[in-house]
This record gives structure tokens, C-alpha cells and sequence, in this order.
């Protein structure tokens, strides 16, 4: 199995992945908006997505949206074959493209909306926090991608501050924060710890 960034030579896939896509979201019943083959060759085509291939038959796949100037970024799409699932492959796939979504817009905001348990779970592992739809992009073009979705009504009655999907969000600056914050308090230790060994050595002379 080779996980790798989509170019060209994978635009014979897209018609594979939308039908997957779709087929995922009618034995799901909710959640998942439906992706046309010429929208994911778009995002092949930019370097924005992922696909997993067990020699050249497709396995899964994921992308990259942009939105609010590259504020903010979304892995989305994320799809595993039935032929592939239950053997972790999504969690890989999801790696992949959250690692290469930091590559390309390292000081983005990455959110993700799901209603699913097992993306909620990879979310978190990544380091997402759950957050309400206010913190998310509030570039209307993102919004409108949920039309297709059944639950659409839900996110419109509701003014656009909630839906049957979970919010998640990883702050790359938080998460530096939360870095430096550990660094600093193991400096302090380490300084604390030889000042103490100091004074130590100091009293018995």
C-alpha cells in the first residue's frame, strides 16, 4: 500500500472516488456532501489531496480546501474503498494529508466538520479540539459546499451556528504556545535544579 500526494497520472481516479464518495453517504444516511470527478481532479491537479493505491487500484483519498485567504484550510473527503477499510488505512490517509496540509499552509488554521465518530477520533489524535461553528471560516463559499449534504436545512435554520456535524479545530499558534510553554518550564526546571545544587555545594563549603 503507498500513500502518496495526487498528481496528474491520478486524474483516472476521479470518477472512482466520487462514485465512492457517494456510495459511503447513502449507506451513512447523513453527513457526507457529494464531490463531482471534475471538482477532485481540480484539487489533483493543485496538489491539494492524497490517495492510497494497493498497486493501481484505488484504496482512499482526501483533500485540501483553502478558504478565507489561507486562514484557514479543511481536510476533506476523506474516503477509504470497502475492499480497504477495517485496516486502519484511514488513519494513515488522514496523517497524510494533515502533514502535508502544515507543509503548505503552515500558519493555517485546519478545522474539520463530521459527524463521524472514527473522523472525530483521528481529529483529536492530531491534536483538533471540538469548537463551535463561530470559530470555523466564515467564508460563505465553504458554507454553500454542505448544499448537497441532507442535513443542509438544519445548518440554515440554525442561522449557520450549528448543524448535526461536529465542529474540530487545530491552532498551529496555540499549539506553539502550548510548545514554547513546555520548553520554557522545563528551562525553569533545569535552571531551578542547578541553582539548588549550587547553593547546596556553597553551604557545605
Amino acid at each position: 500500500m503507498k500513500i502518496v500526494i495526487a498528481d496528474k497520472s491520478h486524474f483516472i481516479y476521479a470518477e472512482t472516488i466520487s462514485d465512492t464518495i457517494d456510495q459511503a453517504a447513502q449507506v451513512r444516511g447523513t453527513g457526507i456532501a457529494k464531490r463531482t470527478p471534475e471538482y477532485i481532479i481540480t484539487k489533483i491537479e493543485n496538489g491539494n489531496a492524497v490517495i492510497a493505491l494497493e498497486g493501481n487500484k484505488f484504496a482512499g483519498f482526501c483533500y485540501i480546501e483553502a478558504w478565507s485567504h489561507g486562514k484557514f484550510v479543511a481536510n476533506s473527503g476523506l474516503i477509504v474503498h470497502p475492499d480497504f477499510r477495517n485496516i486502519g488505512l484511514a488513519k494513515q490517509i488522514k496523517k497524510k494529508i494533515f502533514e502535508h496540509s502544515r507543509t503548505k499552509f503552515p500558519n493555517a488554521k485546519v478545522f474539520s466538520i463530521t459527524t463521524g465518530l472514527a473522523v472525530m477520533k483521528l481529529n483529536s489524535d492530531l491534536g483538533y479540539h471540538p469548537v463551535t461553528f463561530s470559530e470555523l471560516t466564515d467564508d460563505q463559499t465553504f458554507w454553500k459546499g454542505c448544499q448537497t449534504c441532507k442535513n443542509y436545512d438544519v445548518l440554515q435554520r440554525t442561522n449557520q451556528s450549528m448543524c448535526l456535524c461536529t465542529g474540530m479545530l487545530f491552532d498551529p499558534i496555540s499549539d506553539k504556545n502550548k510548545e514554547n510553554k513546555k520548553v520554557k518550564e522545563k528551562a525553569f526546571k533545569r535552571l531551578k535544579s542547578i541553582k539548588q545544587t549550587l547553593f547546596l555545594k556553597n553551604k557545605k563549603s
